[in-house]
């Protein structure tokens, strides 16, 4: 690829939210993202960058983020800068083709687009779990372990004391499967 590929490539995808700053810098803007483009002054490296979530935002799922990042990102990474967590692709410019860097900007978007909302439900699946092991450690059975979980709730502490009836059953249904699909699989 050349320097000169880049462009028509992004309006070919993006059309006029292209912006070109400079012979090494673009930037595409949209409602939903922003993709910025950059190759190194020696034009030997390209860098592609999406801004995800601040990091006030992902701080407690940093465990969760570097696992992605060894087992699910594969050419993409998430990494951490200016307080803002981003998704970046680096290659050599020199090797890289158009239907590679086509395919990095598609993985970036779709990362922006899941968001951290995966790192969120592998926190609580954690969480039940670490519930479930001190249940199991207590020889509690997985209804003796709900029966606890609807006590909670119904004084208040977890959720809120006030909390109203068909929430507090939703919150328990959503327990309850939890339980009923984790509890065999943890030790």
């Amino acid at each position: 690829m050349t320097p000169e590929e880049i462009t028509p490539i992004l309006k070919n995808l993006f059309g006029e939210t292209v912006k070109e700053s400079s012979s090494d810098v673009w930037e595409v803007e949209t409602e939903k993202f922003r993709l910025l483009v950059l190759l190194s002054e020696d034009n030997n490296w390209l860098r592609m960058l999406i801004p995800i979530a601040p990091i006030t935002d992902v701080r407690q799922f940093l465990e969760q983020i570097l696992e992605a990042n060894f087992d699910n990102t594969q050419e993409i990474r998430y990494a951490l800068h200016q307080n803002v967590l981003w998704g970046v692709f680096q290659h050599n410019f020199l090797t890289i083709v158009p239907e590679d860097f086509t395919a990095a900007i598609k993985r970036l978007v779709d990362l922006k687009e899941e968001g951290i909302d995966s790192f969120f439900q592998a926190l609580i699946e954690s969480r039940i779990v670490q519930i479930i092991q001190a249940a199991k450690m207590q020889g509690q059975t997985q209804e003796a372990t709900l029966k606890n979980l609807e006590r909670f709730y119904a004084e208040g502490l977890m959720g809120e004391i006030d909390m109203e009836p068909e929430i507090r059953e939703k919150t328990l249904a959503a327990w309850r499967f939890q339980l009923e699909r984790l509890w065999p699989e943890v030790n």
